[in-house]
């Protein structure tokens, strides 16, 4: 079959999450019919973020131009404060960051993804139906249907292959179609970020009473230090509504080196003294989820298209995390808006990129691609990233000299305006001087000693897996393992956030064999507890792609 014999729309945008319904929206408003795909069995059932979203004065587009009830009916609680928490064992320094947090910012609201994107979809839903389009949920695309070698509509599993002028991917650090279009691969962990959190129950008048705010307000915590051990990374505390969003984000890389546990590194934070100010021995875990996170700075795609097809959000690398800055959403609400300006702006080019080619130029006049690769960043990371550079540093730091410097009164006020500007924080490498060294110094030198006992006792990995909602595809694993070897594939036994060294019932597993004359130690897989995060696609050799439509994990919180 050729494409005049599949079923066509102008404009195809897979994924409704805030991305895809940023683009979704805005095609709609142009008058453009639009055909929305979403792999999960509503809109958030497959996502998980931190998560805040922000609306920046500078940004063309926010993602109440498009739904103007969001807040109020999809967000949860208005972040107006702001903290980091430098940690040495039981020593705390902390840093107001409401500065920072607030710099170009409009507004930041806590959401949760199952609410949001579910109640995007509604709207999206209503939108592209009054263009002759609208969404379907259930249906996974799993590829790029092309002509004479050009791009020029999606197949899925559910349905027959669909074509189309323009092609929105906003399918998830995971996209399929951006590595099938060669845009994406899965080949260096030090692009990624992994996120585990932890959904914790809370009454909304405890909420207020424990972190001292009132109704309509909500705080972020951030944590760093040695709690962590030296894995590069930090925790976060987000207040919603009635629960409370805990987690951690590190850089894969270093989880891989470190050979730690993510599940562990969760509880490191959530069993800390500190939290035992908000947290105590009713602690109630209502979701347990993990994802990975692209680093824009190394990997936000500075042509993020290819023939019809443009890449936005996590897709296109579009996730800002440069120290205590931790901003994806936003910057997915605008590319997907933008790119859905560049296709209106160049409907009925015979060019098939004339759309992408616009939608690059446009992230660039935006300013939006300069804060996802900051200049800044890309200047100094090659000195401050050398580890000649990072090890002399560290020597100092590590010094009575350093130690002295960094405990006078001086370096106190100098550290928190440093903690609270843009500039500064953009030029931050990627190093375990900042995420590790610098803050367990602050919390040593000037931080105070936490006396309370924290009595909150985590689920155990098992306890985790077994309260999240699957749909399991029997007899259809969406991962492979191509080589077994503890060399080729061992690193995803621990770097997996279901599966832990010690654990039998994840979904990497070490286990010795018996051989011809001996043993082996190889590594097994089991795809039932998956948390579609992506991991083992980054440190084991294997082949992966998403469950079929409305398969695998299914999140309720997100």
């Amino acid at each position: 079959m050729t494409g005049s014999d599949y079923e066509h729309y102008e404009a195809i945008v897979v994924g409704c999450g805030p991305g895809g319904a940023a683009a979704a929206a805005r095609l709609a408003q142009h008058g453009i019919e639009t055909l929305v795909l979403e792999r999960g069995v509503e809109a958030g059932s497959k996502n998980v973020s931190g998560g805040l979203i922000y609306a920046e004065e500078s940004a063309p587009y926010t993602i109440d131009d498009f739904f103007p009830n969001f807040r109020e009916e999809a967000a949860e609680r208005p972040i107006t404060d702001y903290e980091i928490h430098n940690i040495a064992g039981r020593k705390v320094k902390s840093y107001d960051l409401t500065d920072l947090h607030e710099h170009d910012t409009e507004w930041c609201d806590a959401v949760l993804r199952r609410r949001m994107d579910g109640w995007l979809e509604d709207r999206v839903h209503e939108l592209t139906s009054e263009t002759g389009g609208g969404l379907l949920t259930d249906v996974r695309v799993n590829g790029l249907l092309r002509e004479n070698g050009e791009i020029v509509g999606v197949t899925c599993d559910e349905l027959d292959p669909i074509t189309a002028d323009f092609i929105v991917a906003a399918d998830g650090a995971n996209s399929e179609l951006a590595r099938d279009a060669g845009l994406m691969d899965w080949e260096e962990p030090d692009e990624w970020f992994q996120g585990v959190k932890a959904v914790v129950e809370m009454d909304p008048e405890v909420i207020n009473d424990r972190f001292d705010i009132e109704e309509g307000e909500g705080v972020a915590h951030l944590f760093s230090g040695d709690l962590f051990e030296d894995v590069r990374g930090g925790g976060f505390l987000y207040t919603n509504e009635d629960t409370l969003s805990i987690g951690t984000v590190f850089h894969l890389d270093s989880l891989v080196a470190e050979q730690a546990e993510p599940h562990e590194l969760l509880d490191a934070l959530l069993t800390h003294p500190l939290l035992a100010q908000w947290l105590d021995e009713e602690y109630v875990e209502l979701e347990y989820g993990a994802k990975l996170v692209p680093d824009s700075k190394k990997v936000a795609h500075r042509e993020p298209y290819s023939d019809r097809l443009v890449l936005v959000g996590d897709a296109g690398g579009q996730m800002q995390a440069q120290g205590p800055i931790i901003k994806g959403m936003n910057h997915a609400v605008t590319a997907g808006a933008l790119a859905a300006d560049a296709h209106a702006v160049t409907r009925g080019n015979a060019d098939p990129e004339s759309a992408g080619r616009r939608y690059t130029t446009m992230l660039e006049q935006s300013g939006t691609m300069g804060k996802l690769r900051p200049r800044r960043y890309e200047m100094t990371s090659p000195v401050g990233e050398h580890g000649l550079v990072t090890r002399a540093i560290e020597g100092v730091l590590d010094s009575p000299v350093g130690s002295a410097a960094v405990g006078n009164r001086l370096s106190n006020r100098l550290l928190e305006k440093a903690y609270n500007s843009p500039t500064l924080v953009g030029m931050l490498p990627d190093t375990e001087t900042g995420y590790t060294t610098l803050p367990s110094i602050i919390g040593e030198k000037q931080g105070r000693t936490i006396h309370w006992d924290n009595e909150v006792e985590p689920p155990t990995l098992e306890e985790r897996i077994g309260d999240l909602t699957y749909d399991t595809d029997v007899g259809n694993p969406h991962i492979r393992l191509r080589d077994n070897s503890v060399e080729a594939s061992g690193a995803a036994v621990y770097a997996c956030p279901v599966s832990a060294e010690d654990f039998g019932g994840g979904c990497y597993r070490s286990e010795t064999v018996k051989t011809n004359g001996g043993e082996e130690t190889v590594v097994s897989l089991d795809t039932q507890p998956c948390v579609e995060c992506g991991t083992c696609a980054v440190v084991a050799d294997t082949e992966w792609e998403h469950p079929r439509g409305g398969k695998g994990v299914e999140f309720r919180q997100g």
